[in-house]
């Protein structure tokens, strides 16, 4: 399987980014093969130009796409899963994500009648998360955040989709390292079941 990986952390050394090189390592270990793009790495820009909200606005298909929008949706249509990597930042993904979606998900490609993105096999996102499952379960947060990443944003561009959030990652809490060491092994399964 060819799966296609969006990361999103502003910072080289984070849980997060060890989540991610445990889920890749998974990946291979299986004989997957993946395509990266570490947004924050390639400055990958989470601003919408006026054109580009022209096309969204009034649907107009035959106004150019971005270059950098392009190569993102090659890389969907050239994949069979897709996978997001990020750390949630108030019960959300961070803004470069959100970005992300806002011009990658394009009309006549993501949306529209006669859609040209593939319908993907897989869709998986691993959250890395401050609070605890806990309090995502008991506040309602983790049902939002599935809502908006399992049932808006991948919606029925993929076949099977999961959630996954890594919890109880806060600097301030005694189990963060023990649970490092859980949420990477987690991550490495995750990677060979996709």
């Amino acid at each position: 399987m060819k799966v296609f990986i969006v990361y999103c952390h502003p910072s080289r050394d984070s849980m997060t980014r060890e989540v991610r090189d445990s889920f890749i390592a998974g990946l291979e270990s299986a004989g997957h093969d993946y395509i990266l793009s570490d947004l924050y790495a390639m400055n990958f820009s989470s601003d919408m130009g006026e054109g580009e909200y022209e096309r969204e606005a009034y649907y107009r298909r035959e106004l150019p796409l971005p270059e950098d929008v392009r190569v993102e949706q090659e890389k969907i249509n050239t994949s069979d899963a897709i996978v997001f990597i990020y750390p949630v930042f108030w019960t959300e993904a961070p803004s470069k994500l959100v970005g992300w979606f806002d011009r990658v998900w394009t009309f006549g490609f993501a949306y529209g009648e006669n859609r040209g993105m593939k319908t993907l096999e897989k869709g998986l996102v691993l959250c890395v998360a401050g609070n605890t499952l806990e309090y995502f379960e008991k506040t309602g947060l983790g049902e939002a955040m599935r809502k908006v990443m399992l049932e808006d944003r991948l919606f029925d561009r993929v076949k099977r989709k999961e959630m996954i959030i890594l919890d109880a990652t806060s600097r301030e809490l005694a189990e963060r390292e023990q649970n490092r060491a859980r949420h990477s092994e987690r991550a490495f399964e995750a990677g060979r079941g996709i």
